[in-house]
């Protein structure tokens, strides 16, 4: 049989780039956020400009690579990567590690306000639920680094040594507000409640919407609580069930609750209840406040290898200060579970598992540049690739691996000439080539 074979030849003159989204990535972050200049005024340095290794890295995480190494072949040759990003320079991995250990403090602090920055500007879209609020869900994750001597790897909940840090995401689109990166054995109740205001009050600067904060049994506590009712935000937070009785809790429930299934294998039964709770006010005075709570209890019989001896109960409750229907919160706190997947896009898509540095302030500042790579593709695949032509089916967001594979990855000849820089598509590559140019566009001129 007998089948074709290519001839392997290399240009001595032409540039090519398998990485045109870049292109994409520095337009958006260049136009709509002043990284740049707060850079550049909180770490003055000889040499290269610290704001060229800030979005040296950035473009290294737009393209899903998180190591510090990723960065040799651009800083080697490719006069694409530094045109892209509008550096004057590009920084060596040794370059790369120490400026970001140097100024991690600083630096993180000025990623996070561009983050939120970048979608007040970009005009990011905010989809609110059906019932008119915007939600605003807080959830822990973990990283796994395990066999590392990293600072602040520790026991994790999830049974491994890591980090566990916490995001704080909004609209139905999923946009990263803050990542707050934290040692793997911290509880997620710890420190929580400044990170709570400080994220409710970014939500408001990008949406005039009511909010809706979801929160798990984590962050059942008194505090967290208290000061939802004082930041006037509507939320929803899992009960914890700790040290509480769950057949009388059941009984109870059955009893006086409505009935959603009652059958001869499994009966379910919802109810709603106001209950006190009494707090320590900052004057030392002993307060009360008074907090709807929804209830739903389950006994089942059976399970799949067929009869018990004593029925399965399950009790499980939520904490809200909605007048909704009983099942409607429910089904609102379902839409909560939508964090893993965000966890799963930066932990996979963004390479960032394993992190890349030792020092515990250098991970926190790979976390904040994380989040900021983060809205920016989120940013290209809302405006590129959700156009019937290339959904594959009805979604509210394209997953960043999406995005990766269809624009940032979308290879161009890169072209120098007196009229200046161009990007030449393949004449085959026609919705691609579309949406690039729409999101450029977009981007550039819009």
């Amino acid at each position: 049989m007998t089948f074709p074979r290519f001839k392997i030849e290399q240009s001595k003159q032409e540039f090519y780039t398998s990485n045109s989204g870049l292109a994409l990535t520095g337009v958006a972050l260049n136009r709509f956020t002043t990284l740049t200049s707060r850079v550049d005024k909180a770490a003055p340095k000889r040499g290269i400009a610290t704001s060229d290794v800030v979005r040296s890295y950035l473009g290294l995480l737009c393209q899903g690579k998180s190591d510090f190494a990723a960065i040799r072949p651009f800083f080697e040759d490719d006069e694409f990567f530094r045109c892209s990003l509008g550096l004057t320079k590009v920084p060596s991995p040794e370059t790369l590690r120490q400026r970001l250990d140097q100024f991690a403090e600083v630096l993180r602090t000025i990623v996070d306000f561009c983050s939120v920055e970048f979608l007040k500007k970009a005009k990011a879209q905010l989809s609110p639920l059906s019932t008119g609020h915007m939600p605003l869900d807080l959830d822990v994750f973990t990283l796994d680094n395990s066999d590392t001597k990293k600072e602040g790897v520790s026991y994790t909940y999830r049974g491994f040594n890591g980090y566990a840090p916490l995001g704080v995401w909004l609209g139905l689109e999923g946009w990263c507000l803050e990542i707050e990166h934290r040692p793997g054995s911290q509880h997620a109740q710890a420190g929580f409640v400044p990170l709570l205001l400080r994220s409710i009050r970014k939500a408001r600067e990008l949406s005039e919407a009511p909010l809706l904060v979801r929160l798990d049994s984590a962050h059942d506590a008194i505090a967290t609580l208290v000061s939802l009712k004082e930041a006037e935000a509507d939320f929803i937070v899992k009960w914890n069930r700790r040290n509480s009785d769950m057949p009388i809790k059941a009984t109870d429930i059955f009893a006086h609750g409505k009935r959603l299934k009652d059958t001869k294998t499994e009966r379910i039964a919802i109810m709603t209840e106001t209950v006190e709770r009494s707090y320590q006010h900052e004057d030392d005075e002993t307060r009360t406040i008074k907090l709807r709570r929804v209830l739903r209890a389950s006994e089942r019989w059976f399970d799949k290898d067929g009869p018990l001896l004593t029925p399965d109960i399950e009790v499980e409750g939520w904490w809200t200060s909605l007048s909704s229907d009983k099942e409607k919160v429910i089904e609102l706190y379902q839409g909560h579970a939508l964090c893993e997947q965000y966890h799963s896009e930066l932990k996979t898509d963004l390479d960032l598992e394993r992190l890349p540095s030792g020092k515990f302030a250098t991970n926190a500042l790979v976390m904040s540049c994380a989040g900021l790579a983060y809205n920016l593709l989120r940013a290209i695949g809302q405006i590129g690739l959700m156009d019937k032509k290339q959904a594959r089916r009805a979604k509210q967001r394209r997953r960043l691996k999406t995005v990766l594979q269809d624009l940032m990855y979308f290879a161009a000849r890169f072209l120098r000439h007196a009229h200046g820089l161009a990007l030449r598509f393949s004449c085959h590559a026609h919705w691609q080539t579309q949406a690039f140019t729409k999101i450029y566009e977009r981007f550039a001129y819009g």
